[in-house]
């Protein structure tokens, strides 16, 4: 689907037309003038937030409250993008960052390549973020190298990371018209370690990713259905058997493939002759990965915890307290039915816009070959701005969802 920008802030075209017509609607009106005041009512207490909206009025308010999102973000963070350091809580991230080609009529490519070294001095991780800075250049995009916040073996996937992308991420939209469907991440050595971990645990913030000479430990790739994943190592890179933790890794990603057609993309590529240092072979993989595009609202999510679990991804929410290493859970979409093929969770919430369903009709759930959901849900404010403030995303603001509830964690299916 393709972008446009506008101030700064990218919308789906299909749904430019929608916002283009005048807000006519009661409740679209009292949004305004609760964001004229802004007087820190909590927007979710309001009557006109929990009322029914028609799908031009959530078009309308789904626009005001992103615009607001994402002006108070440049307003408390946007330094942080000129100063180039990203901080969350006790965890500084600096990054540099350089700009490819002409800037696209959908948005700039954003890739987040992250370095190596590991448990070692500051200034060897140092040297190694510097390298990575010269390490790539794709045709075109933002080119971002941040440097791990900390100098440990496993800098690139302990809990603070997820915040800080999640912040470069929204960073980059609203500096440098990055367009949120054309993210990439790549990384080398340790941050080959990040990407096999990274990728599938924030899937849905990525176009595709790229593994370079690092080691997959146990994680598991069930996450990474709908991004495109790239493996690259050297043939002798015997350390830690980096290569035939590759090659195990990619017979996974087959044998899921093989399982799931029209997921899990994917390419091994093994360096004749290589080493660690592959002599830049690997820069292969940043075409290829700018080839893809993310889908944001996918038809199939299938979504295994990682031991830093989430409560939401894509369109889908899960209670915090429940998600736990390994829960799975597996949901297809198709129209206006939803099915749900493995659950781990007491309940489930299916977040929904109009660009995944036609909410003027009703919404089925299946479970176990069962309705146990067939009704109309109404779009209302609470939702759009609960979505929006969660992620900021334009791809992924959802203006209503199902909750499907059951007695105790794995009882929505036997």
């Amino acid at each position: 689907m393709k972008m446009k920008r506008k101030t700064g802030i990218f919308t789906c075209t299909a749904l430019a037309c929608a916002l283009s017509f005048p807000a006519t609607g009661q409740r679209v009106g009292e949004l305004k003038e609760w964001l004229t005041r802004d007087n820190g009512a909590a927007i979710e207490r309001q009557a006109f937030a929990r009322s029914p909206l028609s799908r031009e009025e959530a078009a309308e308010a789904s626009r005001l409250l992103l615009t607001r999102e994402q002006e108070a973000l440049k307003a408390t963070r946007g330094k942080e993008w000129q100063e180039k350091r990203i901080v969350h809580g006790q965890y500084a991230m600096p990054f540099d960052y350089r700009v490819f080609g002409e800037m696209p009529g959908d948005g700039r490519s954003l890739y987040i390549s992250m370095h190596g070294g590991g448990n070692t001095r500051a200034e060897i991780n140092d040297g190694q973020w510097r390298n990575q800075a010269r390490l790539y250049a794709p045709a075109e995009g933002v080119y971002v190298t941040p440097r791990a916040a900390v100098d440990a073996w496993n800098m690139w996937f302990q809990p603070h990371v997820d915040t800080l992308f999640s912040l470069l991420v929204r960073l980059a939209v609203v500096e440098a018209g990055v367009n949120p469907d054309k993210v990439y991440l790549a990384g080398y050595s340790a941050g080959g370690d990040g990407v096999y971990r990274l990728a599938p645990r924030m899937a849905d913030y990525w176009a595709a990713a790229a593994m370079m000479a690092g080691h997959p430990g146990s994680v598991s790739p069930a996450s990474a259905r709908n991004i495109g994943f790239a493996i690259w190592v050297g043939e002798n890179d015997g350390a830690y058997r980096r290569n035939e933790e590759a090659v195990k890794f990619g017979r996974k990603l087959d044998s899921l493939a093989a399982a799931d057609p029209g997921g899990y993309r994917h390419e091994t590529r093994v360096a004749a002759g290589k080493g660690h240092w592959m002599d830049r072979q690997d820069t292969l993989a940043i075409p290829w990965m700018a080839s893809f595009r993310r889908d944001a609202l996918p038809a199939k999510i299938v979504w295994q915890q990682d031991d830093v679990p989430r409560d939401n991804f894509y369109w889908l929410s899960v209670p915090v307290n429940e998600a736990r290493e390994g829960a799975r859970l597996v949901v297809t979409r198709e129209g206006n039915t939803f099915a749900i093929l493995e659950c781990d969770y007491s309940s489930v919430e299916i977040l929904l816009n109009d660009d995944m369903a036609d909410l003027d009709r009703k919404v089925k759930v299946i479970a176990n070959g069962k309705v146990i959901f067939n009704k109309k849900v109404n779009r209302s404010i609470a939702d759009i701005y609960r979505s929006v403030t969660r992620r900021g995303d334009p791809r992924l603001v959802f203006p209503a969802r199902v909750t499907i509830s059951a007695a105790k964690p794995g009882a929505l299916l036997p």
